[in-house]
């Protein structure tokens, strides 16, 4: 199967089913030096795992991470490092009649006219489970980028048609919520509308939205691997987003440009607004901008970073898994009724939170390195 590897120079190939013997991924480019363990990425392992609360899937793994290779007494040696995560608790049996049929909005069809083939244990390779892969990469990402006063914060903006108030939104209210929503009244109203769809046998959408602080402005490449092109490649990557906006997003198509445009105001690059540190949105609930009086671009100007923040948001669509009745045809083509059973998550976004920040981690380290050689002098200061 091609299509399994990530990044130029920071590369990372995920490997592995959801009911196979295990799942993991390989990184390639690390630098040597960095500060790694297992404790450190289990951390991030931990937001994602199934079985945390009655919003998430009732598959009880651990997740628990080792890492085989590439690493030294706690730090990077600058070989490939080999992650593994053992699957504990899988209930293949729950799958076996799925072979002999589609799923509506699954992969099944897709990968039996591709490959002639297919795993219906949990959907196999297009499970939501392969996500381990990346974090565990993305978690080694995201600690590179601290060392470089980079932080990257997702969280949940919206589940079905509850959204938070940007007002509200405080980055210590995000490991609050069990859905990682940073506005916690918002939070527990999506909790409810997340009871009554489990309810009623169904399940719901949200959005992601994520945040990138601290990067310097000259990140990203002007043609094809434009900044926001290769986020919104990365993020559309995961299995259930159907949409990525950057900064402003759709709004844009109802704007004018002597609205859209931010003007630059010469403010200090510096200068804590609304709290920074805590908060992404000013008091109209627009994203603050260092440099510029509006941030509609989302911190990214021609492809490239201007240094002010990064808004990326993903839309995830509802859990296919539903026990609700549902048409389908066989594999032979015979139209048939369905309700699927075995465990599955409610809403998908809050378990994709930590992924999209892993995504958006690999994209930004990788052109990170890239920006290393975009400049003459910046090469000779290196070697002399």
């Amino acid at each position: 199967m091609a299509g399994s590897t990530f990044g130029n120079i920071f590369r990372c190939t995920t490997w592995g089913e959801s009911h196979g013997k295990a799942i993991g991924v390989v990184v390639d480019g690390c630098p040597a030096g960095l500060s790694l363990e297992e404790e450190k990425i289990q951390i991030y392992m931990d937001r994602r795992k199934p079985g945390q609360n009655r919003f998430s899937t009732q598959r009880k793994e651990s997740d628990s991470i080792e890492i085989l290779s590439g690493v030294f007494e706690g730090k990077t040696t600058g070989t490939p490092i080999s992650m593994i995560v053992r699957n504990e608790d899988q209930h293949s049996k729950d799958y076996k009649d799925i072979a002999s049929y589609y799923r509506p909005g699954h992969a099944d069809y897709t990968f039996d006219e591709k490959f002639g083939f297919r795993d219906y244990r949990g959907g196999g390779r297009s499970s939501g489970r392969e996500t381990i892969g990346r974090v565990a990469a993305g978690a080694i990402a995201l600690e590179a980028l601290k060392e470089l006063g980079v932080q990257v914060t997702a969280y949940t903006s919206q589940i079905g048609n509850v959204k938070v108030d940007r007002v509200k939104v405080d980055r210590h209210n995000i490991m609050k919520s069990p859905i990682y929503m940073p506005d916690l009244e918002a939070s527990q109203r999506a909790m409810e509308a997340i009871d009554f769809a489990r309810k009623e046998c169904d399940s719901l959408g949200g959005m992601v939205d994520c945040v990138v602080t601290g990067l310097p402005a000259g990140v990203g490449e002007p043609v094809f691997d434009k900044l926001d092109a290769r986020l919104a490649q990365a993020v559309m990557s995961i299995g259930a987003v159907k949409g990525v906006s950057i900064g402003a997003g759709f709004t844009v198509c109802s704007s004018k440009g002597s609205d859209n445009n931010d003007e630059f105001t010469g403010d200090d690059p510096h200068e804590n607004k609304r709290g920074m540190v805590n908060y992404f949105f000013d008091e109209d609930g627009n994203l603050i901008s260092n440099i510029k009086s509006t941030n509609n671009a989302g911190g990214i100007l021609g492809g490239i970073s201007d240094s002010d923040p990064i808004l990326l948001s993903a839309a995830f669509k509802p859990t296919p898994s539903i026990s609700k009745q549902q048409r389908t045809i066989s594999i032979s083509g015979k139209g048939m009724d369905i309700s699927i059973q075995g465990r599955h998550d409610p809403v998908i976004a809050p378990r994709a939170v930590v992924v999209v920040e892993s995504m958006v981690a690999l994209t930004l380290f990788d052109l990170l390195l890239t920006s290393m050689t975009s400049r003459m002098d910046a090469v000779v200061d290196f070697f002399r």
